[in-house]
């Protein structure tokens, strides 16, 4: 079986989907992979890693055709047209946006493309190892802190010198999920003064354990599915920034996490709120690519609104691309590590409780329920809802 690894062709995307070491491992397990050349430069992999490993390197076109799994860290639309040229039954794995966009995933299935996506693996214990969205929302959640600490006219630490004291810096971190609490953690090792909120009551002990305060606003809670925040209605998001205003008005830095899956960012900080912060303060918006937290982001710019700093980058595990990258692809290695057995021959189970969560394409239709009822697709697909363990044998043992 082939494993491919093409280099990724999204704007700005530095990443690349498997690291010299995963491409060792997926060896070791009687698996073949070819990258394409140059596909991990702009991460700090140079071809002749991939290959000290074991791994081929080769052009892009034959990479496509000889791949049994395509592993990708954006299965963009803009690579779409190319899946045409992919082998039959060829197993697609990557970041799709798969709830957003769904015509997109319909376009994929007709190519008979089976597709993976590393939105959807569930949050379970199981696939903990398996969790793109966690682990790269770790990096992006203490390079964001980074980000503010560089375009802050300020310092965060409280110092005492000969020449006076210095007051610390007060860091407003909106979003509790995995990139808030690495957020926080990474301001407080800063010496910054940290306070926090989620709409889900349940995170205040786990704001409070990595040395925050817990900012306590008298609004309905809004756990959803999984861990994940849900939608509030537009009546309680006005209700949350208008009380959000006075804590962010005093802050120094404010960061936002806030997302809802498959829906635009919430917009939390109205332009109002921002006209009261102090000149030379900061926002770190970790919501940009999806329209942004706060009303005056520009998703992809840095821009300077009423004295304040907006920082609307969208994309910000692409910064730190190498360690970025050497994470996602032990995610990628784990996964397949539930799918191929030990003389490589891959098996897509849909009995499979992280499968069976992740898996968008497959057969030459759309499979995911949530993917199908936004197509307005009814019912499951055909031969999805009595699979007991389908082998696709794709490539077998080469």
């Amino acid at each position: 079986m082939i494993v491919g690894v093409p280099k990724e062709i999204d704007p700005g995307e530095t990443r690349v989907a498997l690291s010299p070491m995963a491409a060792a491992t997926l060896i070791k397990g009687k698996m073949e992979v070819m990258v394409e050349a140059g596909a991990g430069i702009a991460a700090g992999f140079e071809d002749a890693a991939y290959t000290a490993k074991g791994a081929k390197v080769a052009g892009r076109s034959e990479v496509l055709a000889a791949a049994d799994v395509l592993l990708q860290v954006r299965t963009s639309a803009s690579g779409a047209a190319e899946y045409a040229s992919l082998k039959p039954n060829c197993l697609l794995v990557g970041f799709c946006d798969p709830l957003s966009g769904a015509k997109d995933m319909a376009a994929i299935a007709t190519k008979g493309v089976s597709l993976i996506s590393m939105e959807l693996i569930p949050r379970i214990t199981r696939a903990q190892s398996m969790d793109a969205l966690s682990s790269q929302a770790n990096l992006a959640g203490y390079k964001a802190v980074i980000m503010a600490s560089m375009a802050s006219p300020k310092i965060f630490p409280m110092m005492m010198t000969a020449a006076g004291t210095l007051q610390a810096a007060k860091v407003f971190v909106i979003g509790a999920g995995v990139a808030g609490l690495q957020a926080i953690s990474t301001a407080r090792r800063l010496g910054a003064v940290v306070s926090a909120f989620d709409v889900r009551a349940a995170v205040k002990e786990q704001v409070q354990s990595v040395g925050a305060k817990f900012v306590e606003l008298p609004v309905e809670a809004a756990e959803g599915t999984g861990g994940y925040a849900k939608e509030q209605s537009a009546e309680q998001q006005k209700k949350q920034a208008d009380l959000m205003a006075k804590v962010i008005a005093e802050s120094d830095v404010v960061i936002t996490t806030a997302l809802v899956p498959g829906k635009p960012a919430p917009k939390l900080i109205p332009a109002s709120a921002v006209e009261k912060m102090q000149p030379g303060s900061v926002i770190v918006d970790m919501a940009a690519e999806r329209g942004g937290n706060c009303e005056l982001t520009e998703p992809g710019k840095t821009v300077v609104k009423h004295g304040v700093t907006i920082i609307g980058h969208t994309n910000i595990p692409a910064t730190v691309a190498l360690h970025a990258s050497q994470m996602y692809a032990n995610n990628l290695v784990k996964l397949l590590g539930i799918m191929v057995d030990k003389e490589g021959k891959l098996t897509i189970n849909q009995q499979d409780d992280v499968i069976a969560g992740s898996l968008v394409c497959h057969g030459g239709q759309v499979v995911h329920a949530r993917v199908r009822e936004i197509l307005g697709l009814s019912g499951a697909a055909a031969g999805n809802s009595q699979v007991t363990q389908e082998a696709v044998n794709v490539g077998g043992n080469r």
